[in-house]
């Protein structure tokens, strides 16, 4: 098997670029962007983290219509258990079996960042660029937690959405809520938070695409980048200036912290005028940039 990438010569032609997904989503919210990539005659994978899409449980207590909330409050969720360990194996895994075929950009967004963090650090050999839309690059810190509670992501109204929980377990790390409420209220607070600059209709479709059941247990663990394996892969930074869940103060220091502790392969940055879930809604944008790097 071919574990060494086009860094050292061994591997040619264009990329192939594995995509990782945020907290309570799945391989799906990338299907806008890959249709956009196919069309540019780019090659894409998206991957399931674990307890998440192929790996989840889809409650048919969430799912149907008339939904049985008090059913689905006692149903055990496939997030249970699931560590960053459990990430890293599955993220390098697949890159792994990538990166026989040719070169590996690894792209991840949102709290997607903290697998890209940790698969750098595992196996750098294999990726050939790591591409951050919005997600969390922890250099100046070890947990995505503690980049939670930097006073640069005080602005962002993420937190202040009131999520209807249905259950949470800090011993088994998840939590669960209940994202298709038919709340006008709520939908309106989470549009704000996740997708301000796209109409209600495609909020609609991106919410149906999300998942009740968040990894909590991943956020206090340790995630943070390490100089001489992560810092030596080429990577990019795509700074979304409308992102009101993880705000533009907070991936800027996010960028010049990664750009201080391997000040010789800095951050190439790039930015787009959209908010946090932009990447489904303007995928042609996206593609471009991504495209570009290949």
């Amino acid at each position: 098997m071919n574990t060494t990438s086009a860094r050292h010569g061994s591997a040619t032609g264009q990329p192939t670029f594995v995509l990782v997904h945020g907290a309570a989503c799945n391989s799906r919210v990338w299907g806008p962007l890959q249709r956009e990539l196919a069309l540019l005659g780019h090659r894409s994978l998206a991957l399931d983290l674990p307890g998440y899409g192929a790996h989840a449980r889809h409650s048919a207590s969430y799912y149907q219509a008339p939904q049985a909330l008090e059913a689905l409050a006692e149903e055990p969720s496939a997030q249970a258990g699931i560590t960053l360990a459990d990430w890293e194996e599955h993220v390098v895994d697949t890159v792994r079996r990538v990166a026989e075929h040719g070169p590996v950009v690894l792209v991840g967004t949102s709290a997607g960042g903290m697998a890209l963090n940790v698969a750098g650090n595992a196996a750098p050999e294999l990726v050939d660029r790591l591409v951050y839309v919005s997600a969390w690059c922890c250099a100046g810190i070890s947990t995505m937690s503690e980049g939670m509670a930097w006073p640069e992501q005080e602005a962002n109204l993420f937190d202040e959405v009131p999520f209807p929980m249905l259950g949470y377990s800090t011993e088994l790390g998840f939590a669960r809520s209940n994202l298709r409420t038919a709340d006008p209220a709520l939908f309106a607070r989470m549009k704000a938070a996740l997708m301000a600059d796209a109409d209600d209709d495609r909020f609609r479709e991106f919410v149906d695409l999300m998942e009740p059941d968040v990894n909590t247990a991943t956020s206090g663990e340790d995630c943070q980048v390490r100089s001489e394996t992560w810092g030596t892969i080429p990577r990019s930074y795509v700074r979304l200036t409308e992102d009101r869940a993880i705000t533009l103060a907070t991936q800027d220091r996010m960028i010049a912290e990664a750009d201080a502790l391997t000040p010789d392969n800095p951050f190439d940055v790039h930015s787009v005028e959209t908010s946090h879930a932009g990447f489904f809604h303007r995928p042609a944008e996206f593609a471009r940039i991504l495209g570009a790097l290949a």
